[in-house]
Protein backbone atom coordinates (compact mmCIF):
# COMPACT_ATOMS: atom_id res chain seq x y z
CA UNK A 1 0.00 0.00 0.00
CA UNK A 2 1.05 3.72 -0.67
CA UNK A 3 1.49 4.95 2.56
CA UNK A 4 0.26 8.98 3.25
CA UNK A 5 3.23 11.68 2.71
CA UNK A 6 2.40 12.91 6.46
CA UNK A 7 4.92 10.48 8.24
CA UNK A 8 7.00 10.82 11.45
CA UNK A 9 6.91 9.34 14.74
CA UNK A 10 3.96 7.79 17.24
CA UNK A 11 4.00 7.33 20.74
CA UNK A 12 2.36 4.06 22.28
CA UNK A 13 2.10 4.38 26.16
CA UNK A 14 1.42 1.03 27.69
CA UNK A 15 0.09 0.78 31.52
CA UNK A 16 1.04 -2.65 32.63
CA UNK A 17 0.18 -3.97 36.05
CA UNK A 18 3.81 -3.29 37.38
CA UNK A 19 4.97 -0.26 35.09
CA UNK A 20 4.62 2.41 32.77
CA UNK A 21 5.87 1.73 29.16
CA UNK A 22 6.42 4.94 26.86
CA UNK A 23 7.72 3.47 22.84
CA UNK A 24 8.48 6.03 20.21
CA UNK A 25 7.59 4.29 16.90
CA UNK A 26 8.80 5.47 13.14
CA UNK A 27 5.68 5.38 11.56
CA UNK A 28 7.20 4.62 8.22
CA UNK A 29 8.90 1.34 9.02
CA UNK A 30 7.54 0.14 12.34
CA UNK A 31 11.33 0.74 13.66
CA UNK A 32 11.65 1.53 17.41
CA UNK A 33 13.65 4.73 18.12
CA UNK A 34 13.43 4.76 21.57
CA UNK A 35 11.73 3.62 24.70
CA UNK A 36 11.69 3.99 28.77
CA UNK A 37 10.34 2.15 31.72
CA UNK A 38 9.17 3.36 34.94
CA UNK A 39 8.02 1.15 37.85
CA UNK A 40 5.01 2.67 40.02
CA UNK A 41 6.74 4.25 43.07
CA UNK A 42 3.90 3.33 45.40
CA UNK A 43 2.70 -0.25 43.73
CA UNK A 44 6.57 -1.38 44.04
CA UNK A 45 6.00 -0.76 48.22
CA UNK A 46 3.08 -2.59 48.40
CA UNK A 47 0.85 0.43 49.06
CA UNK A 48 -3.01 0.37 49.91
CA UNK A 49 -2.35 -3.85 48.81
CA UNK A 50 -3.81 -7.07 50.65
CA UNK A 51 -3.17 -9.86 48.76
CA UNK A 52 -4.28 -11.90 51.63
CA UNK A 53 -8.00 -10.53 50.83
CA UNK A 54 -7.29 -10.48 47.19
CA UNK A 55 -7.43 -6.25 47.44
CA UNK A 56 -5.32 -4.86 44.93
CA UNK A 57 -4.51 -0.88 44.36
CA UNK A 58 -3.24 1.52 42.60
CA UNK A 59 -2.99 5.57 43.42
CA UNK A 60 -3.78 7.87 40.85
CA UNK A 61 -0.42 9.62 40.97
CA UNK A 62 1.57 6.55 39.86
CA UNK A 63 0.23 6.50 36.43
CA UNK A 64 1.04 10.67 36.34
CA UNK A 65 4.73 10.69 38.04
CA UNK A 66 5.41 7.54 35.75
CA UNK A 67 4.33 8.89 32.48
CA UNK A 68 6.40 11.95 33.03
CA UNK A 69 9.48 10.06 34.50
CA UNK A 70 9.00 8.02 30.82
CA UNK A 71 8.64 11.01 28.77
CA UNK A 72 11.70 12.67 30.37
CA UNK A 73 13.80 9.53 29.79
CA UNK A 74 12.83 9.75 26.28
CA UNK A 75 13.27 13.00 25.92
CA UNK A 76 16.82 12.48 26.56
CA UNK A 77 17.84 10.61 23.49
CA UNK A 78 17.86 13.01 20.10
CA UNK A 79 17.82 11.56 16.58
CA UNK A 80 20.98 11.98 13.98
CA UNK A 81 19.31 15.23 13.24
CA UNK A 82 19.99 16.38 16.45
CA UNK A 83 16.16 17.21 16.68
CA UNK A 84 13.86 16.21 19.75
CA UNK A 85 12.70 12.74 19.33
CA UNK A 86 9.25 14.10 21.19
CA UNK A 87 8.90 17.34 18.81
CA UNK A 88 8.36 14.76 15.82
CA UNK A 89 5.47 12.90 17.73
CA UNK A 90 2.01 13.22 15.62
CA UNK A 91 -0.37 10.92 17.32
CA UNK A 92 -0.56 9.43 20.79
CA UNK A 93 -2.44 6.01 22.08
CA UNK A 94 -2.74 4.83 25.50
CA UNK A 95 -3.39 1.15 26.59
CA UNK A 96 -3.98 0.14 30.33
CA UNK A 97 -5.06 -2.82 32.42
CA UNK A 98 -8.36 -3.40 32.93
CA UNK A 99 -11.33 -3.65 34.58
CA UNK A 100 -9.26 -0.96 36.30
CA UNK A 101 -12.05 1.21 37.59
CA UNK A 102 -12.15 4.41 40.01
CA UNK A 103 -14.59 6.51 41.62
CA UNK A 104 -14.46 10.05 40.04
CA UNK A 105 -16.23 13.53 41.18
CA UNK A 106 -18.66 15.59 38.51
CA UNK A 107 -15.55 16.71 36.73
CA UNK A 108 -13.60 12.92 36.25
CA UNK A 109 -11.15 13.46 39.08
CA UNK A 110 -10.13 10.28 40.60
CA UNK A 111 -11.21 10.68 44.36
CA UNK A 112 -7.94 9.51 45.82
CA UNK A 113 -6.38 13.03 44.25
CA UNK A 114 -8.63 14.77 46.60
CA UNK A 115 -6.76 15.43 50.30
CA UNK A 116 -9.74 13.77 52.21
CA UNK A 117 -8.95 10.36 50.04
CA UNK A 118 -5.47 10.43 49.17
CA UNK A 119 -4.95 7.55 51.48
CA UNK A 120 -8.39 5.35 50.81
CA UNK A 121 -7.87 2.22 49.29
CA UNK A 122 -11.43 2.43 47.95
CA UNK A 123 -10.97 5.74 46.02
CA UNK A 124 -8.16 4.27 44.47
CA UNK A 125 -7.70 2.41 40.76
CA UNK A 126 -9.09 -1.16 41.33
CA UNK A 127 -6.23 -3.25 39.23
CA UNK A 128 -7.66 -6.13 37.20
CA UNK A 129 -6.43 -8.80 39.82
CA UNK A 130 -8.47 -7.34 42.52
CA UNK A 131 -11.27 -10.48 43.34
CA UNK A 132 -12.67 -8.47 46.51
CA UNK A 133 -15.70 -8.52 44.64
CA UNK A 134 -16.74 -12.14 44.22
CA UNK A 135 -19.87 -12.11 46.05
CA UNK A 136 -21.36 -8.95 43.98
CA UNK A 137 -19.77 -10.98 41.04
CA UNK A 138 -22.40 -13.78 41.86
CA UNK A 139 -24.69 -11.27 42.69
CA UNK A 140 -24.92 -10.48 39.62
CA UNK A 141 -24.66 -14.04 38.04
CA UNK A 142 -27.74 -15.03 39.65
CA UNK A 143 -29.88 -11.70 38.74
CA UNK A 144 -29.55 -12.14 35.52
CA UNK A 145 -31.11 -15.54 35.15
CA UNK A 146 -33.54 -14.93 37.30
CA UNK A 147 -35.40 -11.30 36.67
CA UNK A 148 -37.38 -11.83 34.34
CA UNK A 149 -35.41 -9.86 32.18
CA UNK A 150 -32.78 -10.28 29.20
CA UNK A 151 -29.79 -11.65 30.25
CA UNK A 152 -27.06 -9.51 30.18
CA UNK A 153 -24.22 -11.12 30.41
CA UNK A 154 -24.79 -13.36 26.85
CA UNK A 155 -21.86 -11.49 25.18
CA UNK A 156 -19.60 -11.86 28.17
CA UNK A 157 -19.84 -15.68 28.18
CA UNK A 158 -22.73 -15.96 29.84
CA UNK A 159 -20.41 -15.51 33.48
CA UNK A 160 -19.84 -12.27 34.92
CA UNK A 161 -16.36 -12.03 36.85
CA UNK A 162 -15.14 -10.35 39.65
CA UNK A 163 -12.42 -8.58 37.62
CA UNK A 164 -14.74 -6.38 35.83
CA UNK A 165 -16.97 -2.96 36.17
CA UNK A 166 -20.12 -3.42 38.03
CA UNK A 167 -18.45 -6.28 40.33
CA UNK A 168 -15.99 -3.38 41.64
CA UNK A 169 -17.67 -0.85 41.97
CA UNK A 170 -20.76 -2.47 43.46
CA UNK A 171 -18.24 -3.92 46.33
CA UNK A 172 -16.50 -0.29 47.12
CA UNK A 173 -20.18 1.29 47.23
CA UNK A 174 -21.38 -1.11 49.52
CA UNK A 175 -18.11 -1.17 52.11
CA UNK A 176 -17.30 2.65 51.79
CA UNK A 177 -20.17 4.70 52.62
CA UNK A 178 -17.52 8.33 52.23
CA UNK A 179 -16.76 6.80 48.47
CA UNK A 180 -20.59 6.12 47.87
CA UNK A 181 -21.64 9.56 48.86
CA UNK A 182 -18.80 11.43 47.41
CA UNK A 183 -18.49 9.32 44.11
CA UNK A 184 -20.38 10.70 40.71
CA UNK A 185 -19.16 8.32 38.81
CA UNK A 186 -16.85 5.83 38.02
CA UNK A 187 -13.87 5.29 35.06
CA UNK A 188 -12.07 3.21 33.88
CA UNK A 189 -7.72 3.50 33.84
CA UNK A 190 -7.95 4.04 30.00
CA UNK A 191 -10.59 6.08 29.66
CA UNK A 192 -9.05 8.79 32.50
CA UNK A 193 -5.69 8.62 30.83
CA UNK A 194 -7.23 10.02 27.57
CA UNK A 195 -9.59 12.67 29.36
CA UNK A 196 -6.50 13.64 31.88
CA UNK A 197 -4.15 14.30 28.66
CA UNK A 198 -6.97 16.33 26.58
CA UNK A 199 -8.41 18.10 29.56
CA UNK A 200 -12.02 16.30 29.01
CA UNK A 201 -13.96 17.70 32.73
CA UNK A 202 -17.41 16.50 31.21
CA UNK A 203 -18.18 12.90 31.34
CA UNK A 204 -21.11 13.59 28.83
CA UNK A 205 -18.46 14.23 26.58
CA UNK A 206 -15.80 12.06 27.31
CA UNK A 207 -15.46 8.88 24.84
CA UNK A 208 -15.93 5.65 26.59
CA UNK A 209 -13.63 2.77 25.54
CA UNK A 210 -15.47 0.34 23.19
CA UNK A 211 -12.80 -2.61 24.26
CA UNK A 212 -13.33 -1.96 28.04
CA UNK A 213 -16.94 -1.15 28.43
CA UNK A 214 -18.10 -3.85 25.97
CA UNK A 215 -15.80 -6.88 27.41
CA UNK A 216 -16.34 -5.33 31.40
CA UNK A 217 -19.42 -3.58 31.86
CA UNK A 218 -22.27 -5.35 29.53
CA UNK A 219 -22.05 -2.52 27.22
CA UNK A 220 -24.25 -3.67 23.86
CA UNK A 221 -25.58 -1.98 20.99
CA UNK A 222 -28.76 -4.35 21.41
CA UNK A 223 -29.10 -2.64 24.77
CA UNK A 224 -28.88 0.60 23.66
CA UNK A 225 -26.02 0.85 25.96
CA UNK A 226 -25.69 -0.47 29.41
CA UNK A 227 -27.93 -3.01 31.58
CA UNK A 228 -31.13 -0.94 32.17
CA UNK A 229 -32.25 0.81 35.64
CA UNK A 230 -33.92 -1.65 36.80
CA UNK A 231 -31.53 -4.67 36.64
CA UNK A 232 -29.02 -2.06 38.09
CA UNK A 233 -30.84 -0.88 41.31
CA UNK A 234 -31.72 -4.21 42.01
CA UNK A 235 -28.37 -5.06 42.55
CA UNK A 236 -27.80 -1.60 44.29
CA UNK A 237 -29.35 1.47 43.92
CA UNK A 238 -26.05 4.06 43.49
CA UNK A 239 -25.13 1.77 40.48
CA UNK A 240 -28.36 3.13 38.50
CA UNK A 241 -27.27 6.36 39.38
CA UNK A 242 -23.83 5.89 37.65
CA UNK A 243 -25.58 4.40 34.94
CA UNK A 244 -26.22 7.81 33.16
CA UNK A 245 -23.02 9.35 33.75
CA UNK A 246 -21.91 6.41 31.72
CA UNK A 247 -23.51 7.89 28.61
CA UNK A 248 -24.82 5.18 25.70
CA UNK A 249 -22.01 5.01 23.16
CA UNK A 250 -18.55 3.37 22.91
CA UNK A 251 -15.75 4.50 20.64
CA UNK A 252 -13.51 2.12 19.30
CA UNK A 253 -9.33 2.98 19.58
CA UNK A 254 -8.86 3.99 15.78
CA UNK A 255 -10.81 7.01 16.59
CA UNK A 256 -9.49 10.35 18.63
CA UNK A 257 -10.42 10.90 22.48
CA UNK A 258 -8.79 14.49 21.62
CA UNK A 259 -5.97 16.73 21.08
CA UNK A 260 -3.19 17.47 23.84
CA UNK A 261 -3.51 20.22 25.79
CA UNK A 262 -0.96 22.99 26.46
CA UNK A 263 -0.11 22.10 30.00
CA UNK A 264 0.50 18.50 29.13
CA UNK A 265 2.48 19.45 26.19
CA UNK A 266 4.75 21.38 28.23
CA UNK A 267 5.07 18.97 31.11
CA UNK A 268 5.62 16.02 28.38
CA UNK A 269 7.50 17.94 25.51
CA UNK A 270 5.25 16.90 23.49
CA UNK A 271 3.64 19.37 20.57
CA UNK A 272 0.32 20.92 21.57
CA UNK A 273 -2.48 19.89 19.60
CA UNK A 274 -1.67 16.44 18.81
CA UNK A 275 -4.46 14.09 18.75
CA UNK A 276 -4.74 11.43 21.14
CA UNK A 277 -6.48 8.31 20.69
CA UNK A 278 -9.24 6.46 22.44
CA UNK A 279 -8.29 4.13 25.07
CA UNK A 280 -8.01 0.39 25.20
CA UNK A 281 -6.79 -2.92 27.36
CA UNK A 282 -3.05 -3.77 27.08
CA UNK A 283 -4.38 -7.22 26.03
CA UNK A 284 -6.06 -6.00 23.07
CA UNK A 285 -3.63 -3.43 21.98
CA UNK A 286 -1.25 -5.98 22.40
CA UNK A 287 -3.16 -8.54 19.73
CA UNK A 288 -3.22 -5.87 16.92
CA UNK A 289 0.44 -5.60 17.47
CA UNK A 290 1.14 -9.59 17.59
CA UNK A 291 -0.17 -8.99 14.19
CA UNK A 292 -4.45 -10.08 15.35
CA UNK A 293 -5.97 -11.51 12.33
CA UNK A 294 -8.96 -13.74 11.32
CA UNK A 295 -8.04 -17.58 12.68
CA UNK A 296 -4.87 -16.49 14.72
CA UNK A 297 -5.33 -16.76 18.08
CA UNK A 298 -2.50 -14.86 20.04
CA UNK A 299 -1.47 -15.12 23.47
CA UNK A 300 -0.22 -12.29 25.23
CA UNK A 301 1.89 -13.88 28.21
CA UNK A 302 2.51 -11.74 31.13
CA UNK A 303 1.52 -12.04 34.86
CA UNK A 304 -1.65 -13.46 33.34
CA UNK A 305 -2.52 -14.51 30.02
CA UNK A 306 -5.33 -12.73 27.51
CA UNK A 307 -6.06 -15.07 24.77
CA UNK A 308 -7.25 -12.80 21.76
CA UNK A 309 -8.81 -13.43 18.51
CA UNK A 310 -11.10 -11.81 15.90
CA UNK A 311 -13.72 -13.04 13.36
CA UNK A 312 -15.85 -11.70 10.60
CA UNK A 313 -19.04 -9.90 11.95
CA UNK A 314 -22.08 -12.63 10.55
CA UNK A 315 -24.85 -10.95 8.39
CA UNK A 316 -27.22 -12.45 11.17
CA UNK A 317 -27.74 -13.44 14.64
CA UNK A 318 -24.32 -12.98 16.44
CA UNK A 319 -23.56 -16.47 17.81
CA UNK A 320 -22.53 -16.57 21.45
CA UNK A 321 -19.50 -18.57 22.87
CA UNK A 322 -19.94 -19.28 26.81
CA UNK A 323 -17.82 -18.88 28.87
CA UNK A 324 -15.33 -16.26 27.69
CA UNK A 325 -14.29 -12.77 28.35
CA UNK A 326 -16.69 -11.42 25.55
CA UNK A 327 -16.99 -11.11 22.21
CA UNK A 328 -17.28 -6.96 21.31
CA UNK A 329 -17.66 -5.55 17.57
CA UNK A 330 -14.42 -3.37 17.02
CA UNK A 331 -12.75 -4.19 20.31
CA UNK A 332 -9.53 -5.54 18.77
CA UNK A 333 -9.65 -4.67 14.94
CA UNK A 334 -12.43 -2.05 14.16
CA UNK A 335 -14.93 -3.87 12.04
CA UNK A 336 -14.30 -7.21 13.57
CA UNK A 337 -15.80 -8.97 16.20
CA UNK A 338 -13.05 -9.73 19.03
CA UNK A 339 -13.20 -12.74 21.23
CA UNK A 340 -11.66 -12.50 24.74
CA UNK A 341 -10.10 -15.43 26.77
CA UNK A 342 -7.56 -15.86 29.58
CA UNK A 343 -6.10 -17.03 32.74
CA UNK A 344 -5.89 -15.21 35.60
CA UNK A 345 -2.46 -16.06 36.57
CA UNK A 346 0.25 -17.34 34.35
CA UNK A 347 3.91 -15.18 34.99
CA UNK A 348 2.47 -14.75 38.35
CA UNK A 349 2.25 -18.47 39.10
CA UNK A 350 5.88 -18.72 38.77
CA UNK A 351 6.29 -15.58 40.71
CA UNK A 352 4.54 -16.94 43.73
CA UNK A 353 6.63 -20.39 44.07
CA UNK A 354 9.98 -18.17 43.84
CA UNK A 355 8.39 -16.33 46.52
CA UNK A 356 7.55 -19.91 48.73
CA UNK A 357 10.83 -20.90 48.16
CA UNK A 358 12.95 -17.34 49.04
CA UNK A 359 10.76 -17.34 52.16
CA UNK A 360 14.33 -17.98 54.37
CA UNK A 361 15.83 -15.39 52.83
CA UNK A 362 13.74 -12.93 54.14
CA UNK A 363 12.68 -14.47 57.34
CA UNK A 364 15.91 -16.11 58.71
CA UNK A 365 18.97 -14.65 57.14
CA UNK A 366 18.79 -11.32 58.97
CA UNK A 367 18.24 -12.78 61.74
CA UNK A 368 21.55 -15.40 61.86
CA UNK A 369 23.64 -12.37 61.88
CA UNK A 370 26.13 -13.73 59.60
CA UNK A 371 26.09 -11.06 56.99
CA UNK A 372 26.15 -7.46 57.12
CA UNK A 373 22.58 -5.63 56.27
CA UNK A 374 23.85 -4.79 52.90
CA UNK A 375 25.28 -7.71 52.09
CA UNK A 376 22.16 -9.67 52.78
CA UNK A 377 20.48 -7.40 51.17
CA UNK A 378 22.64 -8.36 47.80
CA UNK A 379 22.38 -12.25 48.16
CA UNK A 380 18.19 -11.87 48.54
CA UNK A 381 18.61 -9.70 45.34
CA UNK A 382 21.07 -12.20 43.37
CA UNK A 383 18.89 -14.91 44.76
CA UNK A 384 15.78 -13.86 43.72
CA UNK A 385 16.89 -13.33 40.17
CA UNK A 386 18.68 -16.54 39.91
CA UNK A 387 16.22 -18.94 41.27
CA UNK A 388 14.06 -19.32 38.28
CA UNK A 389 16.75 -19.69 35.84
CA UNK A 390 17.82 -22.61 37.79
CA UNK A 391 14.47 -23.76 38.36
CA UNK A 392 14.13 -24.17 34.51
CA UNK A 393 17.70 -25.21 34.03
CA UNK A 394 16.76 -28.54 36.11
CA UNK A 395 12.85 -28.62 35.35
CA UNK A 396 13.67 -29.12 31.64
CA UNK A 397 15.48 -32.39 32.31
CA UNK A 398 12.51 -33.69 34.00
CA UNK A 399 10.37 -35.98 31.26
CA UNK A 400 6.64 -35.19 31.12
CA UNK A 401 4.67 -37.66 33.40
CA UNK A 402 8.16 -39.05 35.51
CA UNK A 403 7.60 -37.04 38.21
CA UNK A 404 3.63 -38.23 39.07
CA UNK A 405 2.59 -34.80 39.44
CA UNK A 406 -0.03 -32.84 38.40
CA UNK A 407 -0.90 -29.37 38.82
CA UNK A 408 -4.19 -27.00 38.60
CA UNK A 409 -2.95 -23.71 37.90
CA UNK A 410 -6.24 -21.35 39.25
CA UNK A 411 -3.89 -20.18 41.83
CA UNK A 412 -5.94 -16.55 40.99
CA UNK A 413 -9.30 -18.19 40.05
CA UNK A 414 -10.57 -19.29 36.67
CA UNK A 415 -10.96 -16.51 34.14
CA UNK A 416 -11.41 -18.86 31.19
CA UNK A 417 -13.40 -21.37 30.33
CA UNK A 418 -16.19 -20.37 32.56
CA UNK A 419 -14.54 -17.33 34.77
CA UNK A 420 -15.13 -18.57 38.89
CA UNK A 421 -12.58 -16.56 40.61
CA UNK A 422 -13.31 -18.81 44.11
CA UNK A 423 -11.19 -21.47 42.66
CA UNK A 424 -7.90 -22.92 44.15
CA UNK A 425 -4.73 -24.14 42.72
CA UNK A 426 -3.74 -27.39 43.42
CA UNK A 427 -0.68 -30.15 43.52
CA UNK A 428 -1.02 -33.98 43.50
CA UNK A 429 1.11 -36.88 43.58
CA UNK A 430 3.80 -35.58 46.33
CA UNK A 431 6.35 -38.17 47.88
CA UNK A 432 9.19 -37.65 49.93
CA UNK A 433 11.11 -37.66 46.77
CA UNK A 434 9.71 -34.53 45.01
CA UNK A 435 12.11 -31.64 44.26
CA UNK A 436 12.03 -28.29 43.83
CA UNK A 437 12.15 -28.32 39.94
CA UNK A 438 9.82 -31.07 39.66
CA UNK A 439 6.92 -28.93 41.12
CA UNK A 440 8.44 -26.27 39.32
CA UNK A 441 7.64 -27.96 35.75
CA UNK A 442 4.07 -29.21 37.16
CA UNK A 443 2.98 -25.32 37.84
CA UNK A 444 4.70 -24.78 33.99
CA UNK A 445 2.36 -28.02 32.92
CA UNK A 446 -0.63 -26.75 34.67
CA UNK A 447 -0.33 -23.14 32.96
CA UNK A 448 -0.09 -24.84 29.92
CA UNK A 449 -3.15 -27.16 30.11
CA UNK A 450 -4.87 -23.78 31.07
CA UNK A 451 -4.10 -22.59 27.63
CA UNK A 452 -5.34 -26.04 25.91
CA UNK A 453 -8.47 -25.62 27.75
CA UNK A 454 -9.33 -22.12 26.38
CA UNK A 455 -8.68 -23.47 23.28
CA UNK A 456 -10.75 -26.14 23.10
CA UNK A 457 -13.22 -24.19 24.20
CA UNK A 458 -13.23 -21.40 21.28
CA UNK A 459 -13.04 -24.46 19.11
CA UNK A 460 -16.20 -25.89 20.83
CA UNK A 461 -17.82 -23.12 20.57
CA UNK A 462 -17.23 -22.74 16.30
CA UNK A 463 -14.36 -19.77 16.52
CA UNK A 464 -11.75 -20.62 13.89
CA UNK A 465 -8.65 -21.01 15.23
CA UNK A 466 -5.63 -22.03 12.89
CA UNK A 467 -2.33 -20.70 14.22
CA UNK A 468 -1.47 -19.77 17.97
CA UNK A 469 0.53 -16.70 18.25
CA UNK A 470 2.78 -15.94 21.42
CA UNK A 471 3.98 -12.48 23.03
CA UNK A 472 4.69 -11.43 25.91
CA UNK A 473 7.42 -11.11 28.88
CA UNK A 474 6.79 -14.94 29.53
CA UNK A 475 6.99 -16.06 25.76
CA UNK A 476 10.33 -13.85 25.36
CA UNK A 477 12.13 -15.04 28.22
CA UNK A 478 11.26 -18.54 28.88
CA UNK A 479 11.68 -21.29 26.40
CA UNK A 480 10.86 -24.16 28.55
CA UNK A 481 7.45 -22.69 29.15
CA UNK A 482 6.92 -21.97 25.41
CA UNK A 483 7.93 -25.54 24.67
CA UNK A 484 6.05 -27.22 27.44
CA UNK A 485 2.76 -25.14 25.79
CA UNK A 486 3.40 -26.47 22.06
CA UNK A 487 3.87 -29.82 23.57
CA UNK A 488 0.64 -29.86 25.64
CA UNK A 489 -1.07 -27.87 22.45
CA UNK A 490 0.18 -30.44 20.12
CA UNK A 491 0.62 -27.25 17.86
CA UNK A 492 3.32 -24.63 16.59
CA UNK A 493 3.61 -21.60 17.94
CA UNK A 494 4.79 -18.47 16.75
CA UNK A 495 6.53 -16.20 18.91
CA UNK A 496 6.07 -12.69 17.55
CA UNK A 497 10.07 -10.75 17.45
CA UNK A 498 9.28 -7.59 19.38
CA UNK A 499 9.57 -7.27 23.02
CA UNK A 500 7.41 -4.02 23.25
CA UNK A 501 4.55 -5.33 20.93
CA UNK A 502 1.91 -4.10 23.17
CA UNK A 503 3.00 -0.11 22.84
CA UNK A 504 3.74 -1.02 19.23
CA UNK A 505 -0.04 -2.29 18.84
CA UNK A 506 -1.03 1.25 20.65
CA UNK A 507 1.66 3.17 18.57
CA UNK A 508 -0.38 1.79 15.46
CA UNK A 509 -3.49 3.14 16.65
CA UNK A 510 -1.86 6.40 17.34
CA UNK A 511 -0.95 6.41 13.67
CA UNK A 512 -4.28 5.81 12.60
CA UNK A 513 -5.59 8.72 14.22
CA UNK A 514 -2.61 10.75 12.89
CA UNK A 515 -3.56 10.09 9.60
CA UNK A 516 -0.63 8.38 8.26
CA UNK A 517 -2.60 5.04 7.95
CA UNK A 518 -6.12 5.09 6.89
CA UNK A 519 -6.98 1.97 8.93
CA UNK A 520 -5.95 -0.31 11.66
CA UNK A 521 -5.14 -3.77 9.07
CA UNK A 522 -3.05 -1.00 6.97
CA UNK A 523 -0.75 -0.02 9.74
CA UNK A 524 -0.43 -3.41 10.63
CA UNK A 525 0.49 -4.63 7.11
CA UNK A 526 3.66 -2.00 7.52
CA UNK A 527 4.46 -1.96 11.40
CA UNK A 528 3.63 -5.77 12.54
CA UNK A 529 7.01 -7.02 14.10
CA UNK A 530 8.37 -9.84 12.69
CA UNK A 531 7.95 -13.85 13.60
CA UNK A 532 11.21 -14.37 15.58
CA UNK A 533 10.62 -18.14 15.57
CA UNK A 534 8.23 -20.93 15.55
CA UNK A 535 7.91 -23.41 18.73
CA UNK A 536 7.51 -27.01 17.12
CA UNK A 537 5.46 -29.62 19.37
CA UNK A 538 7.39 -32.79 20.19
CA UNK A 539 5.42 -35.67 19.12
CA UNK A 540 6.68 -38.25 21.75
CA UNK A 541 5.77 -35.35 24.68
CA UNK A 542 2.28 -34.77 23.00
CA UNK A 543 1.07 -37.90 23.15
CA UNK A 544 2.13 -37.90 27.17
CA UNK A 545 0.77 -34.73 27.98
CA UNK A 546 -2.88 -35.56 25.97
CA UNK A 547 -3.24 -38.20 29.01
CA UNK A 548 -2.05 -35.65 32.03
CA UNK A 549 -4.20 -33.36 30.39
CA UNK A 550 -7.22 -35.79 31.12
CA UNK A 551 -6.02 -35.81 34.58
CA UNK A 552 -6.14 -32.17 35.08
CA UNK A 553 -9.36 -32.02 33.75
CA UNK A 554 -10.14 -34.50 36.71
CA UNK A 555 -8.13 -32.73 39.32
CA UNK A 556 -10.22 -29.53 37.90
CA UNK A 557 -13.63 -31.13 37.99
CA UNK A 558 -12.75 -32.31 41.97
CA UNK A 559 -11.76 -28.97 43.03
CA UNK A 560 -14.48 -27.27 41.40
CA UNK A 561 -16.82 -29.36 43.25
CA UNK A 562 -15.43 -28.95 46.72
CA UNK A 563 -15.41 -25.34 46.07
CA UNK A 564 -18.92 -25.27 45.67
CA UNK A 565 -19.60 -27.38 48.55
CA UNK A 566 -17.90 -24.78 50.67
CA UNK A 567 -19.80 -22.16 49.03
CA UNK A 568 -22.78 -23.93 49.60
CA UNK A 569 -21.88 -24.44 53.60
Amino acid sequence: MEKNEKTGYVLGIDYGTDSCRAVVIDAVDGREVTSFVAPYPRWAKGCYCAPAENRFRQHPLDYIETLETCLRGIASAADPSGRSILARVKGIAVDTTGSTPCAVTREGTPLALLPEFADDPDAMFILWKDHSSTAEAAAINELSVTWGGVDYTKYVGGIYSSEWFWAKIMHVLSCNPRVEKAAYSFIEHCDWMPALLTDCKDLSRMKRSRCTMGHKAMWHEEFGGYPCTEFLSRLHPALAAIRPTLGTQTWTSDQPAGTLTDEWADRLGLPAGIPVAVGALDAHVGAVGGGAREGALVKVMGTSTCDMIVGAKPSGEERLVAGICGQVDGSIIPGMLGYEAGQSAFGDVFAWFRSVLSWPLDAVLPSLGLLDAPTAEKVRAAMGGALLASLEREAADIEPGLSGLVAVDWLNGRRTPDANQLLKGAVTGLTLGTTAPMIYRALIEATAYGTKAIVERFRKEGVRVDKVVALGGVARKSPLVMQIVADVLGEPIDLVGSDQTVALGAAMFASVVAGIYPTVKDAQAVLAPPIDQTILPDKARSAVYARLYWEYLKLGEFIEKGTEREDQE
